[in-house]
């Protein structure tokens, strides 16, 4: 009896198991077999081969000759295509959330929702394809310099298995808008929907090598991709630990990289803040997704004399939610991933509980491996204060003052996100300015968009993956000197008449 992922995944796989694209055409795997766990039962949902080394060679190779037919189209042409891409993946909206819900165990109305932010990022991205323009610098000289921004070539994309198809596009749409050629290796757990994506960008008139999607292991076809020195770029999104083991190894081929990295952000609510409404965004930051966000706001600072309040109204927000099958269209929390990341949770939830928190709400195992815990009184030096949990736990702790609350949010070693909750304007700035993140909401959680830069620092990582900035990271620039004046002076050497 086929699963439910066979089945999604014959559909848009010509009825075969998962395999790599790579110039246009379906790639068996060249490896060892990868067995992907169904988030919502805990069974084997389906198995396929790594790609391995040799598929990632044919991939980068495939995408030099994508890529050079990619920029053979005028940049008005690329921007075509990519408007005629969001067109696709609205009319197959409902399709690929269904198999990002089943594939991902992400709740079907989230999945809707990020497919929907898909299409716009190609909607985005198309009108900046013919906008990249240039610059003449006014050299001292009688020189004509014009400054031209052109591709990278290749780009190598790692995207994780929290939000497979929105990261997907995320990636692609402004590499691709940029001139470049793409190789995306999306987490082994969850390379379906990517596939799909680039199956549209092909339909859509993406030349065949342009997008490749690469279905393997990182320690080999991932290791095989980052390490060449045909790639111009390598983008990673995911842990710590990788990002830097990835990082070293683009470093060793001469490569420039891009890291999304960690985060443990703090979500800072003081006395004088709306905290109806910063207790059901503190929920959100936390629960959506089931906490396996990058953003999550997995560390909440109270100021102490709302404390007790603010605890009891998440904790009991936290009880109704509405934790079920992805499918269902009541579902609000699905389930983790798959079997390692559940059994990670886990173990720091015990860990929290050993080193002294408070266990408020949670703790338990609910039908579908998902859970919804809160802890109090967290200490900065506690575990689950320090290490990124990428679940559906929350983190509480109390301050005294603003400094105090600064000094909490800017102590870890990630500097991804953050928030702060205040009436007072002032203190809303200037908390905002002193925190150390990417981006920093004010009365607000969770809101993106793919026309703002989005990124870290420090352990977070480095570099914009999106709004303007990310075009500057897909591209690099050309200085161009033509000289203006036959007569002008030539340094060093002789003519033939001197």
């Amino acid at each position: 009896m086929t699963t439910p992922q066979q089945q999604a995944i014959a559909q848009w796989l010509d009825g075969g198991p998962v395999q790599s694209l790579v110039g246009g055409a379906l790639v068996e795997g060249r490896g060892a077999d990868v067995v992907v766990d169904d988030p919502a039962t805990g069974g084997v949902a389906h198995t396929y081969r790594d790609a391995g080394a040799d598929v990632a060679a044919m991939a980068l190779d495939a995408a030099e000759a994508g890529g050079h037919a990619w920029r053979r189209l005028s940049a008005s042409a690329r921007g075509e295509v990519l408007l005629r891409a969001a067109t696709l993946i609205r009319a197959r909206a409902d399709d690929l959330a269904r198999l990002e819900a089943t594939t991902s165990g992400k709740p079907i109305r989230d999945a809707r929702a990020e497919v929907g932010k898909v299409a716009e990022m190609f909607v985005y991205y198309a009108g900046f394809a013919d906008k990249l323009t240039g610059d003449v610098v006014p050299v001292p000289t009688s020189h004509l310099n014009i400054v031209t921004r052109e591709p990278l070539g290749t780009i190598v994309q790692m995207t994780p298995w929290n939000a497979p198809i929105f990261t997907a596009g995320w990636q692609l749409a402004p590499a691709l808008a940029a001139g470049n050629a793409v190789v995306l290796k999306p987490s082994e757990l969850t390379p379906v929907t990517s596939l799909a994506l680039a199956r549209l960008l092909g339909d859509a008139g993406v030349p065949p090598g342009a997008v490749n999607v690469v279905a393997g292991l990182g320690p080999t076809a991932g290791a095989r991709l980052v390490s060449d020195d045909k790639v111009g770029k390598v983008v990673f999104i995911g842990s710590v630990a990788t990002g830097r083991r990835v990082a070293a190894l683009a470093a060793g081929a001469g490569r420039p990289s891009l890291l999304e990295l960690g985060g443990k952000s703090a979500n800072i609510v003081f006395a004088d803040a709306d905290l109806k409404r910063a207790a059901k965004a503190a929920q959100a930051a936390i629960f959506a997704a089931a906490g396996q966000s990058c953003t999550a706001g997995s560390r909440l600072l109270v100021e102490r004399p709302v404390y007790e309040r603010m605890i009891a109204w998440v904790a009991e927000g936290a009880s109704r939610l509405r934790v079920g099958h992805p499918l269902d269209a009541v579902t609000e929390v699905g389930p983790i991933v798959n079997r390692a990341q559940y059994a990670h949770v886990g173990k720091l939830i015990s860990a929290g509980c050993e080193e002294g928190a408070r266990l408020v709400t949670g703790g338990g195992r609910p039908a579908i491996e998902q859970c919804r815990d809160g802890f109090a009184d967290v200490t900065a030096d506690m575990t689950i204060a320090r290490e990124e949990i990428f679940g559906p736990v929350l983190c509480v702790t109390p301050f005294d003052d603003e400094r105090e609350a600064i000094a909490m949010a800017n102590g870890g070693a990630f500097d991804l996100a953050g928030a702060v909750w205040t009436r007072d304007v002032t203190r809303a700035l200037r908390v905002a300015r002193a925190l150390r993140a990417g981006t920093v909401w004010v009365n607000a959680y969770r809101s993106l968009s793919v026309m703002s830069p989005f990124g870290g620092m420090r352990g977070s990582g480095f570099g914009r993956s999106s709004g303007i900035d990310v075009m500057r990271e897909y591209t690099q620039p050309k200085s161009t000197w033509i000289e203006t004046d036959d007569n002008a002076a030539l340094p060093f050497g002789y003519g033939p008449d001197d």
